[in-house]
């Protein structure tokens, strides 16, 4: 009996996925479960594994193939495969420390091999039994370049393709670029009362809740009750409709080996701080490692980004469609400030709002954000919700 492979049912603003890798040929034999294809879309990488044991009859596409939702992509004749023959008593055992089948390659090594322009297949690995490493993908391109320098004097240039998550954030920034009428607004935020009180308790905090106190959490609070104070700025665009939502689901922007990723925090109003600071941490291992799924990053009514983790002073960052506002923080730095007539020195962050204007007026963008300064720079105020 002959089974078809089919395309996962993918989210309404995922569209399509690309062959990134086939783990077997016309011919080879799998055992059900085990990972045939992995696709990759605009979001994330898919494992589709066998739904039988058997052997590859047909693989309707080759790597690099785009392909939709359901659509068969290869077919399985359903058989019985052979199991490995255990070993012998008289037959050599494999030591813990002997190297494996040169070139085993993890996902997340292949990801970044592709990224690099480099066949992680041919390599030879300096990692634990024989696996190959990144530090080993990195190599290779290195050497790769070293040729081409050697080749054509002391200039060089390598082409790679762009990523599927690349070409979509390529695709989304430029599309609400066009269509949203994009302002920003900005502020400054004394982080001494943030800092102190972080400090007082933060040691208590990761004992009590086995999370670190960060400064997200005290931002996604504060962006919880302004939100609800400003409901035009949670708002969505649905076409010519405007949904405004009755929850905070609030999107993280993360740095993640293949790109920017924006994971959400579902009903943040309901999340306490060591909720969204342990949230904030799995999903960073997860973009690390390559494991968000496809609910992770899609959905979200508001966002947040911190270009401060890499030093950023002052930016605008770029509206999430269909949000209509997103936060942008920055790095903290000691500043000369006045305080009760006194010019004193204080750790300051610059805050900026992008908000669509088709949706949100000045005013409100403008309160939102003094909002915001309220909150952070009085803690007590979101306790006490005033």
């Amino acid at each position: 009996m002959s089974f078809d492979v089919k395309v996962p049912v993918l989210p309404e603003s995922v569209a399509d996925a690309t062959i990134a890798k086939w783990y077997k040929k016309v011919g080879d034999t799998i055992r059900r479960e085990e990972n045939l294809v992995d696709l990759e879309t605009d979001k994330i990488m898919l494992e589709v594994p066998a739904p039988c044991s058997g052997t590859i009859t047909s693989l309707a596409f080759d790597e690099g193939a785009t392909v939709g939702a359901e659509q068969v992509i290869a077919v399985i004749e359903e058989g019985d495969v052979a199991e490995e023959a255990p070993a012998s008593a008289d037959a050599p055992t494999l030591q813990d420390d002997a190297p494996a089948t040169p070139g085993s390659v993890s996902p997340s090594v292949r990801r970044h091999a592709g990224e690099q322009g480099v066949d992680a297949s041919g390599l030879s690995g300096s990692g634990d039994r024989g696996r190959v490493t990144k530090a080993d993908v990195d190599a290779a391109s290195g050497s790769a370049a070293v040729e081409a320098i050697v080749a054509t004097g002391s200039r060089t240039e390598k082409r790679v393709p762009m990523s599927r998550l690349r070409q979509r954030i390529a695709e989304r920034l430029l599309q609400v670029q066009h269509e949203a009428a994009i302002l920003t607004t900005f502020n400054e935020i004394d982080m001494k009362p943030v800092m102190d009180l972080r400090s007082r308790y933060k040691e208590q905090f990761e004992k009590t809740h086995g999370a670190r106190l960060g400064f997200m959490s005290f931002f996604a609070k504060a962006a919880v009750e302004a939100l609800q104070r400003f409901p035009a700025v949670n708002a969505s665009i649905d076409g010519s409709d405007i949904v405004y939502h009755n929850y905070c689901d609030i999107g993280v922007a993360i740095s993640s080996p293949r790109g920017l990723v924006v994971p959400v925090l579902r009903n943040v109003e309901h999340m306490s701080m060591a909720d969204v600071e342990s949230s904030i941490v799995n999903y960073a291992t997860a973009a690390k490692e390559g494991k968000l799924g496809m609910d992770d990053l899609t959905g979200g009514t508001f966002s947040i980004t911190n270009g401060g983790t890499f030093g950023s002073m002052l930016s605008t960052p770029i509206i999430n469609p269909p949000q209509t506002a997103i936060l942008g923080m920055h790095n903290i730095v000691k500043r000369p400030v006045v305080v009760n007539d006194e010019v004193v020195v204080r750790p300051v962050m610059y805050l900026a709002l992008s908000y669509d204007h088709r949706v949100i007026d000045g005013r409100e963008a403008v309160q939102f954000l003094a909002t915001i300064k309220q909150l952070l720079e009085d803690p007590a105020r979101m306790l006490l919700s005033v």
